[in-house]
């Protein structure tokens, strides 16, 4: 069903109050209507996708024992159809296991990665049920409908004036438990960041009303504004006081809201009169039981959280023209060059707020006979250019900070640490030790049982090789081993031989991950997308960390479902 669209002057005055919470002034302070940003027409939510959702929950609830409870194989599947979902549409999406809880399982955090960082409006819900019933209404009902959400905004992709992020809690059935292990790990930095939180928990109860948390604030103004605008009179949400995820954040000082259909509450004869439905009986006579199925939606009550949703993103944080800006970084953060050689590091850029804009680079803090370049000099933030640290044969030596400037918009600038040392010769050779993996495992650190000669895969030489995952399961395997990467050396080239093998089928989803680092810094990362029979070399050119004791690391990361094996061999670091 089409949902009637709220008309501009009930944009603009509700952009008038939303300014007093979200801008961080009082109510009165707030700019005249005129000098609000254009808000562009928020999208429908079919109600069709977002059934379809509540229908794929209950179908995992029946295959895993007929609920969907924290820590259980059901709502572990639960929040793999979530995160694959996001992950396809591009989120950001992070899994944080809530240790702390009487389940420990994750709480799924999806951000759209747009819109400035420390400006950040959450929409949240619970994904997990009691263990009578498979939680359709609640609280699948509110999880599908910011899933749909999620999904339409990565759809339309619109210019962002504030960040959306959205998460999928862990036990909350057990007393809110993943929402307070989240809130209590953000610092107070990150706790400001967050400008308001929307909580979404049983919206489609079948005999429902409406109902909005704190609907009086100035929070709660785009959620009441769409239901008013459909003549809906919504009330408190009395009921849900203190007993859903909201409750974490207001403890926190966060300003909160949210939609909410009912629970076991009675409708009164006054809200059958305006809502329909029966008076007399449960907002949801299936509240915590077996029957909280997919025949436990009411469907129009459903559309208009959804479409609601909807309505509070666009109104809070698209449109508009915001102010360009960027962001600047350089990696490595320090490097260590020999009198008449040069080294390199990437410096890159990304559009925090509005359209991609032109930034020049350069670099100030340059000892004498040090000379600091980029290639090329201007880049389209989003784009990363190489600066080439040069030092001449008298150059200076010590340790120096190296300022790097991105001049656009507005300017910003990093540090690069830079060591100049006397002339020297280079040591050169193979620096991996027992690269085949044919003498055991020193001087590899690894998983148990990652080098191994075990017949499933072969090795591309000798017996033994290092398989990394092929479980089939949620699995993470690693591979490791430190070296010293001497100074003066024309060449210093990392290369391994990579078979990957896998059973999964999708040709456009990366489920399983091999990640390869040096220190923190990711070289590549290759996944299922990426099988192929028969090894193919990989290499790397790891000049900018000549000087350096690192840390070569590889990372398998398995999902719940269908192996994927990534098989290493012969590997080398060659410097010369």
């Amino acid at each position: 069903m089409r949902r009637r669209t709220p008309t501009a002057g009930l944009a603009l005055a509700l952009f008038a109050a939303m300014t007093a919470t979200l801008g961080g002034t009082s109510a009165s302070a707030a700019p005249a209507p005129a000098a609000a940003p254009t808000a562009l027409a928020a999208p429908d939510i079919s109600v069709t996708n977002v059934q379809a959702h509540l229908a794929q929950f209950n179908t995992i609830a029946t295959s895993n024992g007929g609920n969907r409870r924290a820590g259980s194989a059901g709502y572990t599947a639960s929040v793999s159809y979530v995160k694959s979902k996001l992950q396809a549409a591009g989120y950001s999406v992070t899994e944080q296991t809530c240790t702390s809880c009487t389940y420990p399982a994750s709480n799924l955090i999806a951000e759209w990665p747009q819109g400035p960082a420390d400006q950040i409006v959450m929409f949240g819900a619970h994904l997990d049920s009691v263990a009578a019933g498979p939680g359709i209404n609640d609280n699948g009902s509110g999880s599908a409908t910011l899933l749909e959400n999620a999904l339409v905004l990565a759809q339309q992709n619109p210019t962002m004036t504030q960040r959306v992020r959205f998460a999928w809690w862990n036990g909350e059935e057990q007393g809110l438990q993943g929402s307070k292990f989240y809130v209590n790990s953000l610092s107070a930095t990150q706790k400001s960041y967050i400008k308001a939180y929307y909580n979404f928990d049983m919206v489609a109860s079948p005999n429902g009303g409406y109902f909005i948390n704190r609907v009086t604030s100035t929070t709660a103004a785009p959620l009441k504004a769409y239901w008013d605008s459909f003549g809906l009179q919504p009330e408190e949400n009395t009921e849900g006081q203190g007993r859903s995820d909201d409750y974490s954040f207001a403890n926190a000082g966060i300003p909160t809201s949210g939609y909410a259909a009912g629970a076991s509450y009675t409708k009164t004869s006054a809200q059958a009169s305006k809502w329909g439905g029966t008076a007399g009986a449960a907002y949801d006579s299936c509240y915590h039981k077996a029957c909280d199925t997919t025949g436990n939606i009411n469907a129009t009550i459903l559309d208009r959280a959804a479409d609601g949703v909807a309505y509070a993103i666009w109104q809070l944080a698209v449109g508009g023209t915001p102010t360009n800006d960027f962001s600047i970084s350089v990696n490595p953060t320090s490097g260590s060059v020999v009198r008449g050689s040069a080294t390199t590091a990437t410096v890159s850029t990304a559009t925090t707020s509005g359209s991609a804009q032109t930034v020049s680079l350069s670099a100030t803090g340059a000892p004498s006979g040090v000379t600091v370049s980029f290639s090329p000099s201007s880049v389209t933030s989003g784009g990363s250019a190489t600066m080439t640290v040069s030092a001449s044969l008298t150059a200076t030596t010590g340790t120096y900070t190296i300022t790097v400037i991105g001049t656009g918009p507005t300017t910003h600038s990093t540090t690069y640490s830079l060591t100049v040392t006397g002339t020297g010769g280079c040591t050169g050779g193979q620096l991996i030790g027992n690269g085949g993996f044919e003498s055991g495992s020193t001087p590899w650190t690894a998983t148990s049982g990652v080098i191994t000669n075990a017949q499933g895969q072969p090795a591309r030489t000798g017996s033994y090789k290092a398989w990394l995952d092929g479980y089939g399961t949620s699995h993470t395997d690693s591979l490791s081993q430190s070296v010293t990467l001497p100074t003066g050396c024309a060449s210093y080239t990392l290369a391994f031989w990579l078979h990957i093998d896998t059973a999964e089928t999708t040709s456009s989803t990366a489920y399983d991950k091999l990640t390869v680092q040096v220190g923190t810094t990711t070289l590549a990362t290759y996944s299922n997308l990426n099988a192929a029979s028969g090894y193919t070399q990989r290499t790397f050119n790891l000049a900018a960390y000549a000087g350096q004791t690192v840390t070569l690391k590889w990372t398998g990361v398995e999902d719940t479902l269908l192996q994927t094996s990534f098989v290493i061999d012969d590997v080398t670091l060659q410097v010369g």
